[in-house]
């Protein structure tokens, strides 16, 4: 039994991530506050330039308020709306699919792969070839990059490309995840990205950014967070209102150097409970062999895993559900969300038994260690 003073081992902690930053992050936002300009002013654009200059050559970024409004964002700047189907997966944070219905689309929810739980391929290309009846044309697909992990994009863009399909990546799990040596978010047509407090690139409030190699959806897209303005007050085009504002773009300036480096972090810790779990009855979570994971969370599943989190706890180590109900089982879509053939079968078995291990880079070693003493023991 955990001693009564030992501390909980935490599943996640964003105030660690700013108590290690405190100094730099407590200066930038002093100095946005002096500055006495707060929405879309010089922050804003210095994160833009320098997160599309951390993805790569040729990419441009647009900051907006959060990772659904993202989503959002990238599908209004594709045109895509009402008598549009977007394809996407059950397996996700609901953000994925209410983004699809803002905009006035009809989302297409289909099964993940149960090794990776990312979209399946193949039920992807055969919805392609033949869509559901009933549906309208299937004009996007978002392939969601869960826990850190790349979905299989390379089939999905070749298909995607012959059947006039844009892709949208959600990259809101993966910021540095890499596919054949590219980062995750340069591959599609557009990806959007949360920068909720929690993920790898996270701010202290809510935030989102979306990329892009198409300068001019950028611009579009630019022009629609703010009311669809390109000439201040007057409206080119319908728009929201979206922005970035300045402390968080302030802060995630002072993040995104330290990106890089609180990845390795992750996959260190994954590489340790992975040896941990090495001879029992968990496995580690399966890897692309053609990607790099960034283990936004650790995920591992088990038949018995309301018993298992329970011996966990008695132990001192937090668990988690990421997700514990797939978007078509929750009240607010049940029964009137179209589903692929395979009628999220994979989705629904995994839902029952995944459970998310401690994942964050300030976890110290002492706390590693228990997780891992805790995991041999199962």
């Amino acid at each position: 039994m955990m001693n009564a003073v030992t501390s909980m081992v935490p599943q996640a902690d964003p105030g660690a991530a700013y108590r290690a930053q405190k100094e730099a992050i407590d200066a930038a936002v002093a100095r946005v506050l002096a500055s006495g300009w707060y929405i879309l002013g010089e922050e804003g654009r210095a994160f833009e330039a320098e997160f599309a200059a951390w993805l790569g050559p040729g990419q441009h970024a647009v900051g907006c308020a959060n990772g659904t409004d993202a989503l959002m964002l990238a599908l209004r700047g594709l045109g895509i709306g009402p008598g549009a189907t977007v394809a996407t997966v059950s397996h996700t944070a609901v953000a994925t699919v209410a983004a699809i219905e803002m905009v006035g689309a009809t989302p297409l929810l289909l099964d993940i792969d149960p090794e990776t739980y990312t979209l399946d391929p193949d039920e992807l290309l055969s919805v392609l070839e033949e869509p559901p009846p009933g549906l309208p044309p299937i004009r996007a697909v978002i392939p969601v990059h869960l826990y850190g992990q790349a979905a299989d994009l390379v089939p999905m863009l070749a298909a995607c490309r012959d059947a006039g399909v844009a892709v949208i990546e959600d990259v809101s799990q993966a910021h540095g995840a890499m596919l054949n040596g590219a980062k995750l978010g340069t591959l599609g047509d557009v990806a959007a990205y949360s920068l909720y407090p929690t993920k790898n690139l996270g701010a202290l409030g809510d935030a989102g950014v979306l990329s892009t190699p198409d300068a001019a959806l950028a611009e579009r897209i630019g022009a629609i967070r703010q009311y669809g303005w390109k000439q201040r007050y007057v409206s080119d085009m319908a728009g929201v209102n979206s922005r970035l504002d300045e402390v968080q773009a302030a802060i995630l300036r002072v993040r995104l150097p330290l990106l890089d480096a609180a990845n390795e972090r992750r996959r260190a810790i994954a590489a340790a409970y992975d040896s941990a779990l090495a001879h029992g009855p968990i496995a580690p979570p399966t890897r692309r062999t053609n990607a790099r994971h960034v283990f936004h969370q650790y995920v591992v599943r088990s038949d018995r895993r309301g018993d298992v989190q329970a011996r966990l706890k008695e132990q001192g180590i937090a668990t988690a559900i990421h997700y514990p109900v797939p978007v078509h089982l929750q009240p607010a879509y049940k029964g009137r969300v179209a589903l692929g053939p395979a009628g999220c079968a994979e989705t629904e078995a995994a839902a029952r038994e995944i459970f998310s291990l401690p994942m964050f880079p300030e976890l110290t070693e002492e706390q590693v260690a228990r997780v891992c003493a805790a995991l041999a023991g199962l």
